[in-house]
């Protein structure tokens, strides 16, 4: 099985689904009939360590039990139940026995330490969710357990999401790293290596491209370059990806390059397409160029970028291709009772993109100046919909996380309309910015299509600081958008942000009180709290004395992004994060709405500033009889039945027209006068769903006043009102 470019996600990133870069990468080869293999080293790895043989490899190992701590004693002596069992609860994890649920949750079956004393938060989370979910709660629980040994006795640079993050992150010298790759090999590493081995013997390719996402990746990717190196010498080594993209622009340091021939920045597809002609098909290259790519060249770092091609547009990428990767294998976790965390850890997503980088991109603390953000380009519906249309075929998964920056409110209603109209049965979702544009309308057409659930920045819920972040939205505005996703039936999770530049004490408290509100409102389901961080390549990064910081030089040979700081206010932000956590973790689950927010802290704060009723009266307004001439009209009925009846009132007769419409959930019925009825059906007929043309509401209004007299009157008359009320007339 000779291919030319092996591409590796090195351990670790997710458990439940691919990351997607190889699988994106692999996609834009196939158009360029490059031959190519990938493989997800992350998964790989974690189901030799999680199988009964390396267990067992785990507990070889003797410990001195009276220098390791209860935990781990516990653990040692149950360890002939974890290698009993652990090859039925991965199993379970991967879908393939589903009756295991009901032994795990007898709560006799799997060995209980540490991490099972959370149980009683469990039942307060998990009291209303199925067997299965609360069983794999438990199984994961118990993963967690052996990965705690492992930490302890065997290798604390362990994570099930990342190894040795500590050093990638804001790693400005490559020492320390350097370091760790001169000393022996680790325990993780050996089975890294060992199956890295297999792959390079079976695929024998001239190429190695590691794509290093996060900082958790970096150590496992330059391990296994030094492995290639010292036993195929004769294979070149590449590094492309989220990490370097964002980390080692500046990288100067002759070292990094012992193990790695190239390093690519920002979009993959023509820096690879070049080096893999250089490399490949040398003797057909006039002149050697790059693009993005860091090399050695007369023994010094050199940066080259002496290609005039541009890079290629979104249409000309391809489909992400999942094949090699081994998609049924892959174990879906519950780790924490959140509701947005429980859909990115639990089951198996295709990702695709509706554009790259973002519509917005003014946020200061973003890194808007790199062209992942920078340079905006969508692509068509129809395009993205072929492709998910390629996928499900492919993957037989109809599952899509949509890995946008920001998706863009127009291209998701075409997106929407475009499944509707292929009658496609999907299930997605993405991050948004929490744009007025999605409308009550707007956001029942993302329901309908699939999208189960969003995610989107409020940050610090604090006007005044919305604004210096440059948000482009209010807190008011926010409450609007999340009350009509969730009224649609459509899960919000907010990124909430403390200890941006400048923000008091006050401002923190005063954005838990409006969090606590939108709860209380019901109006968002899920979030998650973190701390500022500045990072080089945002404006506040790039202009620290317009936002009242002050940065903490360091000289660069290696990595930079992350960059310490000191915040003129002098406010140790770090002390709000339990407190916040904790208040988060209960209005998530909703209750103690009615605690002071003192309650939450072990120190004194200030009262909030906030009117209580602050979010209630920021979603009294109502703009239902505004008459919008350029909003297009969607009739999404199917099944729409007309009735001629005759009324009788005193001496006279009426005739009028029922209007019944069966939707899924319920019937809709609404009384006529006969011949608007009868127009509205044309209407109903002309502009069936599947029609990919959509009247603007002013074209509706030219076409009924033909006819009649006053479309505005019959527009948000009430049995019309009811119609669009319950979704069966969509005004976008």
């Amino acid at each position: 099985m000779l291919k030319d470019l092996l591409l590796i996600t090195p351990p670790f990133t997710q458990l439940n689904t691919p990351y997607p870069a190889t699988a994106y990468i692999k996609g834009f080869l196939n158009t360029k009939n490059i031959s190519s293999y990938q493989v997800d080293l992350g998964i790989e790895v974690i189901l030799e360590l999680f199988s009964k043989a390396g267990i067992q490899k785990i507990f070889y190992k003797e410990i001195d039990i009276q220098h390791v701590s209860e935990n781990s004693q516990r653990i040692y002596t149950l360890r002939d139940e974890y290698i009993k069992t652990i090859d039925q609860v991965i199993s379970f994890l991967q879908g393939k026995t589903p009756t295991l649920a009901r032994q795990i949750c007898s709560m006799n079956f799997l060995p209980e330490a540490s991490r099972f004393n959370q149980l009683d938060d469990m039942e307060f989370a998990f009291g209303n969710m199925g067997l299965q979910d609360k069983a794999k709660h438990l199984a994961t629980l118990y993963l967690e357990d052996l990965s705690d040994y492992i930490i302890e006795n065997i290798d604390s640079d362990f994570g099930f999401s990342r190894y040795a993050e500590r050093l990638g992150k804001s790693a400005n010298s490559f020492d320390e790293l350097y370091s760790k790759l001169s000393g022996n090999q680790t325990f993780i590493d050996y089975f890294t290596l060992k199956i890295l081995q297999k792959k390079i013997e079976l695929i024998q390719p001239q190429l190695v491209c590691f794509s290093v996402p996060f900082p958790g990746n970096l150590y496992s990717a330059f391990r296994c370059a030094k492995f290639i190196k010292e036993n195929f010498p004769h294979i070149k080594t590449a590094m492309g990806g989220g990490f370097p993209n964002t980390e080692l622009r500046e990288v100067k340091d002759k070292r990094v390059f012992e193990f790695f021939d190239f390093i690519t920045l920002d979009d993959g597809e023509l820096p690879l397409e070049l080096v893999y002609k250089n490399i490949c098909h040398s003797e057909q290259v006039e002149e050697i160029q790059y693009k993005r790519t860091f090399l050695i060249e007369n023994s010094t770092v050199t940066y080259k970028n002496n290609s005039a091609r541009n890079d290629y547009k979104q249409a000309e990428i391809g489909t992400p291709d999942y094949s090699d990767l081994q998609l049924d294998k892959y174990i879906s976790v519950i780790e924490i009772a959140n509701p947005m965390h429980s859909l990115w850890s639990d089951g198996r997503w295709n990702k695709l993109t509706m554009a790259h980088g973002c519509y917005w991109g003014k946020c200061t603390f973003c890194d808007i100046s790199l062209d992942y953000i920078k340079i905006y380009e969508p692509i068509s519906a129809k395009i993205l919909v072929d492709r998910m249309e390629e996928l499900i075929r492919t993957t037989g998964e109809t599952g899509f996380h949509f890995v946008d920056e920001a998706a863009p409110p127009a291209l998701m209603r075409e997106v929407a309309l475009e499944i509707l109209r292929r009658n496609l049965v999907v299930t997605w979702w993405t991050n948004i910015r929490f744009e007025k544009s999605f409308t009550r309308d707007l956001c029942f057409l993302l329901k309908l299509s699939g999208c189960v659930a969003v995610s989107g920045g409020l940050e610090v819920a604090s006007d005044r600081l919305l604004k210096l972040i440059d948000k482009g939205i209010s807190v008011e505005q926010v409450a609007k958008v999340t009350r009509n996703f969730t009224e649609a039936g459509i899960m919000i999770h907010a990124y909430l942000m403390y200890g941006y530049p400048t923000q008091t004490v006050q401002e923190t408290i005063d954005s838990l009180e409006m969090v606590r509100q939108l709860f209380e409102m019901g109006i968002l389901q899920s979030g998650f709290w973190h701390q500022f961080a500045m990072t080089a390549h945002s404006p506040v990064g790039l202009n620290p004395e317009e936002f009242g910081v002050t940065p903490i030089k360091q000289e660069i040979l290696f990595a930079n992004n992350d960059v310490d700081f000191t915040d003129k206010t002098g406010i140790d932000h770090g002390k709000f994060s339990f407190g916040l956590k904790k208040s988060l973790f209960n209005y998530m689950h909703g209750i103690n709405f009615e605690l002071p927010l003192q309650e939450w802290f072990d120190f004194k704060i200030p009262r909030t500033t906030i009117h209580p009723d602050y979010i209630h009266d920021a979603l009294l307004e109502n703009d239902t009889f505004t008459f919008k001439g350029n909003s297009k009209i969607v009739f999404l009925a199917k099944n729409v039945i007309a009735e001629n009846r005759i009324k009788t009132k005193k001496k006279y007769q009426y005739s009028y027209t029922r209007i019944t419409v069966h939707l899924k959930t319920n019937v809709i019925s609404i009384d006529l006068d006969s011949s608007h009825a009868e127009w509205l059906m044309s209407m109903f007929n002309e502009y069936p769903v599947h029609n990919p043309k959509k009247p603007t509401l002013q074209q509706l209004k030219a076409q009924f006043e033909e006819n009649f007299d006053d479309f505005e009157l019959f527009w948000f008359s009430k049995p019309v009102q009811q119609l669009k009320e319950n979704g069966v007339i969509l005004s976008l």
